[in-house]
């Protein structure tokens, strides 16, 4: 069989024209089931949906500030596809945040048309922690591995989620939370037993987070609603799996002597940031200018 150019074939031989541009994939969501359960308060679920999706796409636009900054290059792919994934996971979140709403606002609108008291993310992702001045490529380490720990409990939790999309979104992405963190283990192992420097470098990046981490443990109203009814999972329920995980790998670098502290954040720590409920750095209000600057120059383009 004959075709007159390259694209023509590739689109016969496979039967999805999209294949030809890269993608060609069936989406494993596109059968879920996208009714909301009898049993949720709509309004609750956008809500606990904007606070998941808040974190993963904040998170990645902090990590996308290191491509091209990276130690080696190697580590600017890797940063790039961690920031990816997470931002896959903030449009599947954002999307069905406004299902549930209910008021018409895509992914898109929820991103890029919010203000910062409106994002309902965890302070930890939203500091800078490099690479610019102030910054450190171990912190952002030691913060990718604290929060892809605690998100990937969080996720395997919500496997079982009595809301299918939530369900959904969890099974594709605790596959990708075990490489995250992974990957940043290995950096801080590698960090925290190479040398003087580094290990003190990192030891620093561990004392900045500290402050951060108690509000990752530590329910809103939401998510306590949620978990009453099999849609949610309440943060107290993850601190012994997050500490073990913490743990084994700083002991695995060389970092013993923060165990304890980071074990004492974790579970009596002061929540020193209240993002789920609105209040955030000035630090948020930076990214998001730069984040948002082009949707808001002209909400209506699309490219």
């Amino acid at each position: 069989m004959s075709f007159d150019n390259a694209y023509e074939a590739l689109a016969e031989e496979h039967d999805d024209q999209r294949w030809a541009f890269g993608t060609g994939f069936d989406d494993p969501h596109a059968r879920v089931d996208r009714a909301l359960p009898t049993e949720v308060d709509a309004a609750d679920l956008a809500r606990y949906c904007l606070m998941l999706g808040d974190d993963a796409l904040i998170l990645a636009q902090r990590l996308a500030e290191w491509c091209s900054r990276g130690p080696e290059l190697e580590e600017d792919v890797a940063i790039a596809n961690i920031a990816l994934d997470l931002l896959g996971q903030a449009r599947l979140l954002l999307t069905r945040a406004g299902e549930a709403e209910g008021a018409g606002r895509t992914e898109d609108t929820l991103a890029y048309l919010r203000d910062a008291a409106q994002f309902r993310n965890v302070g930890l992702v939203e500091i800078d922690c490099g690479p610019g001045p102030g910054g450190d490529f171990a912190v952002t380490m030691v913060r990718l591995l604290v929060f892809s720990s605690w998100r990937l409990a969080c996720l395997r939790s919500l496997i079982d989620s009595s809301d299918p999309v939530l369900a959904a979104v969890a099974a594709k992405g605790v596959k990708e939370l075990g490489y995250h963190r992974d990957h940043a283990a290995q950096w801080v192992v590698r960090l925290g037993d190479g040398t003087r420097e580094s290990a003190e470098r990192t030891a620093r990046g561990i004392e900045r987070l500290l402050p951060w981490l108690g509000e990752l443990f530590t329910s809103h109203p939401v998510e306590r609603s949620l978990a009453s009814v099999g849609v949610a999972v309440e943060p107290e329920r993850l601190r012994g799996e997050v500490v073990d995980a913490l743990s084994q790998v700083l002991a695995a670098g060389d970092l013993d002597e923060w165990i304890a502290p980071v074990t004492a954040a974790i579970e009596t720590g002061p929540i020193e940031n209240r993002g789920r409920w609105g209040e955030h750095t000035p630090a948020l209000t930076e990214l998001l200018a730069e984040m948002q600057e082009l949707a808001r120059a002209d909400p209506a383009a699309v490219w």
